[in-house]
């Protein structure tokens, strides 16, 4: 290379053009970092959020699409319920009491067993529902148990056994050989509990 050609390489004129790129490209390359890259950043961003909320509304119009089957299916059910007659349909809770401890009542004479009493306990409110509470104390042997515990939990409206307390009745002692006899009879406490809707007031 010659000295001319190193002159003019070097010479400030042309010094003053590659500083002037330079700071152009510097110029350039701080509008991008500042402005372009904020801006594809946040496009990217909303970009992104576009598509979370269309796949939720997509999600949303596939629920709203099935909310016709699901309102037919619980009809139907509710129908169900009625028709299989879980819930007492009395109009008053004790006409409803009434009807339990009737059943009862009839279910431990056909089985051949004794009632003893039947209290009607005060009725509890839960989810709008009426709970029937009767307190039964009976006596009787396994079977005529097993018979009366079977009538009442297969009954309908529904019946449940709740706090049933059994124990053996006391032998009867022998006239001629003064021994005490084992009995086979049993002494029987147990809740029996009803439902019913609660009655508009």
């Amino acid at each position: 290379m010659s000295k001319d050609n190193k002159r003019n390489w070097f010479s400030p004129e042309l010094q003053q053009r590659w500083l002037a790129v330079g700071l152009l490209a510097a110029v350039v390359g701080i509008v991008v970092l500042l402005i372009v890259v904020p801006v594809v950043s946040k496009g990217m961003d909303l970009n992104e959020t576009k598509n979370n909320l269309v796949f939720r509304l997509q999600q949303y119009e596939r629920i709203l699409a099935t909310k016709d089957a699901v309102i037919a299916n619980m009809e139907t059910i509710k129908q169900q319920h009625e028709e299989q007659g879980y819930f007492n349909a009395q109009t008053t809770d004790a006409l409803a009491s009434a009807e339990m401890q009737e059943f009862i009542k009839k279910a431990i004479v056909d089985a051949g067993g004794q009632l003893s009493s039947t209290q009607a306990l005060p009725v509890s409110i839960k989810d709008n529902f009426s709970i029937i509470t009767v307190r039964v104390r009976m006596t009787g042997n396994s079977e005529v148990l097993r018979s009366v515990l079977y009538q009442i939990e297969t009954s309908t409206p529904l019946i449940l056994i709740d706090q049933i307390d059994i124990r053996p009745m006391r032998g009867v002692r022998n006239r001629v050989t003064r021994q005490i006899e084992p009995s086979n009879e049993l002494n029987v406490n147990f809740q029996a509990i009803s439902f019913m809707r609660k009655q508009p007031e």
